[in-house]
């Protein structure tokens, strides 16, 4: 059974680069999942590049670093991490437009 406790509460903003371009992390959303020893926190971050341009990564942190693999979460996660969001207005109405 998944046990859902607060996240890690990293830096923001925060630089990141890729090899088409880089900017910051603005804002963040995450939980902390557990089974057993093991841990990892799904998270939604609102990316914003050098020229002004927004987009959300979903993406997953294990052990504390980021990891690239691809966030897979079940129904109990979602409403944990949906309480999140409603804490983070630009990433809220980013998911809205997703949603309608």
């Amino acid at each position: 059974m998944i046990r859902i406790s607060e996240a890690t509460q990293r830096k923001i903003p925060r630089p990141f680069n890729f090899h088409w371009g880089g900017g910051y992390v603005i804002e963040e959303v995450s939980i902390r999942c557990n089974i057993d020893k093991d841990s990892w926190e799904p998270t939604i971050q609102l990316l914003e590049y050098d020229d002004g341009t927004q987009q959300l990564r979903f993406c997953v942190y294990d052990g504390g670093r980021f990891n690239r693999m691809p966030l897979i979460i079940g129904s109990e996660e979602i409403g944990a991490l949906a309480r999140q969001v409603k804490k983070s207005r630009r990433i809220k109405n980013l998911l809205g437009k997703l949603a309608r």
